[in-house]
């Protein structure tokens, strides 16, 4: 099994920047510590036919891109790249796709049963709701492209129970079906410096109380619903500091809506944060929110807060209510502002000292890479 070649697909990787992207990359990284040799097919995002990441070997195919400005990350694979999808994956022991629903997939599934390649597809997100004829465009991607991935399919892997209801929603085998939670890296996230010292470091007042999120600016991720819970809280608590960390395309439309409120001492743009700067954020914070509206199968952001001892709350949708126990956090309604900003007002008047440690041992102890790559290895030894 240590020589075993394993061919990943997945649309995006990076350095683009997505939960997709991360899982596959995470995964990827260890694999080849375990000596198995890893070849990533993904989209032509870094304009090069091929290059080195972090000593994975990656592979571009040129592609058609489609609705990345509205916040809808949708590739379509020219013909002229099948044939690096027929050289890869003719030339590997196992595919592994990342998602049911791009033509990548879909090309990559139909290429390896063409050569007798065992495939196995995870699925990371639930359906994701953006309303009108998008709701029905997804919907019916579903049932053309899809379900006949997870048809052909060898094994289908969920990163949560509510993804594994998604997948079998649209007829999927359940005998083919396994939950693998996602990791996270417990090193990497930790506390590691005073709270009062992070927030001197990054310039904040120490006085103040730090809501963290970390998104994509896009309409699934609820940033707009943040800004107007954000709008209630500050009201009852004006010592409330609201950072968002992370780019999009709805950037400029909440930069306008922070003005109009009159927040702009109270709700902070970051853009993008590199990730090597994350950890610090996450320990200058109180709590971390993550105000989704759909789509969630189980956010790597919360489990990367938790690992730093931060309490979080979160909106109930997708896999989260899976990752949330205990005195963890609360889960509040999506699409209620008024929930949710009565839950931030009500952690800032608590004393959240004593959570941290307890937080970060259940994430320690219930998800890690490591563990998620040993079980990965595991169902892939089933067909190699």
């Amino acid at each position: 099994m240590k020589s075993a070649r394993v061919c990943i697909v997945t649309h995006l990787f990076p350095p683009h920047v997505g939960g997709i992207e991360r899982v596959a990359y995470e995964q990827s990284k260890r694999l080849l510590q375990n000596g198995l040799k890893v070849t990533v097919l993904t989209s032509d995002m870094v304009k090069r036919r091929s290059y080195i990441y972090d000593g994975i070997e990656v592979h571009c195919y040129p592609t058609l891109k489609v609705g990345f400005g509205q916040g809808i990350p949708y590739v379509i694979p020219k013909p002229s790249g099948y044939g690096i999808f027929m050289k890869h994956i003719k030339d590997s022991d196992i595919v592994h796709v990342h998602g049911h629903p791009y033509l990548s997939s879909y090309l990559a599934v139909k290429v390896a049963k063409r050569h007798s390649k065992p495939v196995v597809v995870t699925q990371h997100n639930t359906f994701i709701r953006y309303g009108g004829m998008l709701d029905f465009a997804e919907r019916l991607n579903d049932l053309l492209i899809g379900r006949r991935v997870l048809k052909s399919s060898d094994k289908i892997i969920t990163v949560s129970k509510a993804t594994l209801n998604y997948v079998l929603s649209l007829g999927a085998d359940p005998q083919k079906a396994v939950i693998l939670y996602n990791g996270v890296d417990v090193d990497r996230f930790n506390r590691f410096i005073i709270k009062e010292d992070a927030k001197r470091l990054l310039g904040f007042s120490e006085d103040s109380f730090l809501v963290l999120t970390v998104r994509r600016l896009v309409y699934k991720n609820g940033i707009d619903l943040l800004l107007e819970s954000a709008k209630l809280a500050v009201k009852e608590n004006p010592k409330l500091l609201f950072l968002v960390a992370g780019v999009g395309p709805d950037f400029e439309k909440i930069s306008l809506k922070v003005k109009e409120f009159n927040l702009e001492g109270n709700f902070r743009l970051l853009g993008l944060v590199p990730d090597i700067q994350l950890p610090v954020y996450y320990n200058a914070s109180d709590v971390f929110v993550l105000p989704s509206k759909s789509g969630e199968g189980m956010p790597l952001v919360l489990l990367e807060a938790m690992a730093c001892g931060l309490p979080v709350i979160a909106t109930n949708v997708g896999g989260v209510p899976e990752i949330i126990e205990g005195g963890c956090g609360e889960i509040v309604p999506p699409n209620d502002a008024t929930a949710l900003a009565s839950a931030i007002v009500a952690f800032s008047r608590r004393n959240l000292s004593a959570l941290g440690g307890e937080i970060r041992r259940i994430v320690a102890q219930k998800y890690s890479w490591e563990t998620n790559v040993k079980r990965l290895i595991e169902i892939y030894e089933e067909f190699i």
